[in-house]
């Protein structure tokens, strides 16, 4: 006999408490951790505001200027506010759609896979990048199409719930190109498995209020020479050689930032279902099957052939959560358990969340007081010191900030640099950490040299800023992990390069990396910048 399943309101209890910790768990650790390179990039998203972006729609952007209040409070609390208000619905979701497909149990169980995710929970959760609203409209699209798809009568109600879900499949794809699977999800599902829908209204508005939604991308592209769509159309084309190096890296990622623990329990539930188990009704689990597996089966066939990135499935692994909650639920339904209580909680399924919150504590620590130097550490070269030390992309930054500007104050008062000097980088990352950090608060301006693929937005923000003008003397700060050779860098740009001084960056009081702060005098005028007017962009 089927075991009963909690009363909803019990259910709903424990979710809401797993959400609250969880929840501050994610705030805590956004409000006190620097940003990645990533998202310190995203900033510039909201700082020039666009209808779109060079390498992504313009979402994130907003997201920033809604929990900042339009930069008002520009820190990182404020600026991944988003990530944690989302994770949070999204867990949420996750819940309602397993119970509506299960019971009260499988929606539990979905709740706690989802907060095990590492890319759902924390990649998505904590940090603020693209992906951070993608997963909220993914998992919206995903509750909207679960209500209506699989229904048996297509009525007024139906029909409003499959047109919301092309809406959110429209904001999908204005956070990340990647919600065009949702939809592509959706024109498999309509082919081959009820095909009803091909012949009813609804569809097909849903499909038009998704276009509409990426009008301004569109309208954005096309005053910009569809740049955007080249610069991703290059990076996933396929080479002719074969990379297995890259494959197995794909797949070893895709475990990893969705916790292996909770991989194996996807992995284990659809090998159950492929087998013969029946866990939901197979309109349900075709809908859901639909908006993963396009998406994973893609990306991971492009690695076979070029460098891709494990977080590019990422959503596609947000319905195979749902899969296996409901799976497991079924599974452990004839278990020895005698009452539901026993049931919400198995080893296999909390498990998986705390294994993660190990995990997370461990890559605190690393960041922001391990004594470790895990790149080089030489101290007779001093100008690589802590290369290679992925802790330090996202620590030491407001270190460097509160050391290095009374440097540039004493220069500036000994006549050697003005005042409103600028600074320039080479390549986004991590001259963006310099920009947020160090120039923009200080009042500088930053420019941004290297190709289209190494600067990407800055190519309108150094137009904006005003480029370099012939003649001028600006900064260079060179942090030892991201070394540059400031002399091949930039010796042929200008009349003389000068060594300021350096600084120390410690952390638990163990030197990790030093940054040194370059005068670059006279600027030749002779780099060339790239072009956003060029009709013809030439991105390497």
């Amino acid at each position: 006999m089927e075991t009963k399943s909690i009363t909803e309101s019990r259910a709903t209890s424990i979710v809401l408490r797993l959400i609250v910790i969880s929840s501050i768990v994610r705030g805590f650790i956004g409000g006190t951790m620097e940003f990645s390179n990533d998202e310190v990039y995203y900033w510039t998203y909201a700082l020039y505001p666009e209808l779109s972006h060079f390498d992504h729609p313009p979402m994130v952007g907003w997201v920033i200027q809604l929990f900042t209040f339009n930069l008002a409070l520009p820190y990182e609390f404020f600026m991944r506010l988003g990530g944690v208000v989302f994770a949070g619905i999204n867990t949420f979701l996750a819940f309602k759609i397993a119970s509506r497909l299960k019971d009260n149990i499988a929606g539990i169980y979905a709740a706690f896979l989802y907060t095990s995710s590492i890319y759902a929970s924390i990649l998505a959760g904590i940090f603020i990048i693209p992906d951070t609203p993608q997963t909220l409209f993914w998992m919206l699209s995903l509750y909207f199409l679960m209500e209506s798809l699989p229904k048996e009568k297509i009525d007024s109600k139906t029909r409003l719930n499959l047109v919301l879900g092309g809406l959110m499949i429209g904001l999908a794809g204005l956070s990340k190109y990647h919600g065009a699977f949702i939809g592509i999800g959706v024109a498999l599902y309509a082919i081959i498995a009820d095909r009803r829908w091909l012949k009813d209204w609804s569809l097909w508005a849903a499909g038009l209020v998704a276009v509409l939604c990426m009008t301004p991308v569109l309208l954005w592209n096309y005053g910009n020479d569809f740049i955007s769509f080249t610069f991703h159309t290059e990076r996933v084309t396929p080479a002719l050689e074969v990379r297995l190096d890259y494959f197995f890296t794909e797949v070893g990622g895709q475990i990893a930032y969705n916790n292996p623990w909770n991989w194996y329990l996807i992995i284990a539930a659809l090998v159950g279902i492929f087998k013969g188990k029946k866990v939901m009704e197979k309109k349900q689990l075709q809908v859901l099957l639909y908006n993963g597996l396009p998406l994973i089966l893609v990306f991971t066939s492009f690695a076979i052939f070029r460098r891709t990135l494990p977080h590019w499935t990422g959503p596609g692994y947000l319905p195979l959560i749902i899969i296996a909650a409901v799976y497991w639920r079924v599974k452990l339904i004839d278990s020895k358990a005698k009452n539901a209580w026993r049931l919400w909680k198995p080893r296999r399924i909390v498990g998986s969340t705390t294994f993660l919150t190990v995990l997370l504590a461990i890559a605190y620590w690393l960041i922001n007081y391990s004594p470790i130097q895990l790149g080089k550490n030489d101290i007779n070269k001093p100008e690589v010191f802590g290369e290679y030390d992925f802790t330090q992309d996202m620590y030491g930054w407001r270190q460097i900030n509160k050391k290095i500007i009374p440097i540039i104050d004493k220069d500036v008062e000994a006549g050697n640099m003005p005042k409103d000097a600028k600074f320039v980088g080479f390549e986004w990352f991590p001259g963006t950490h310099i920009d947020f950090y160090i120039a923009y608060p200080n009042h500088h301006k930053m420019i941004m040299m290297g190709n289209w693929d190494q600067i990407h937005k800055y190519a309108w923000i150094n137009e904006d800023r005003g480029g370099l003008e012939k003649g001028e003397d600006v900064y260079f700060i060179n942090v030892t992990n991201w070394e540059r050779d400031v002399h091949k860098q930039f010796g042929n740009y200008f009349e003389k390069i000068e060594e300021v001084d350096r600084v120390e960056v410690t952390r638990s009081g163990v030197l990790m990396r030093y940054a040194y702060l370059y005068r670059l005098r006279g600027y030749k005028g002779n780099y060339d910048f790239p072009n956003p007017h060029e009709k013809k962009h030439k991105l390497k």
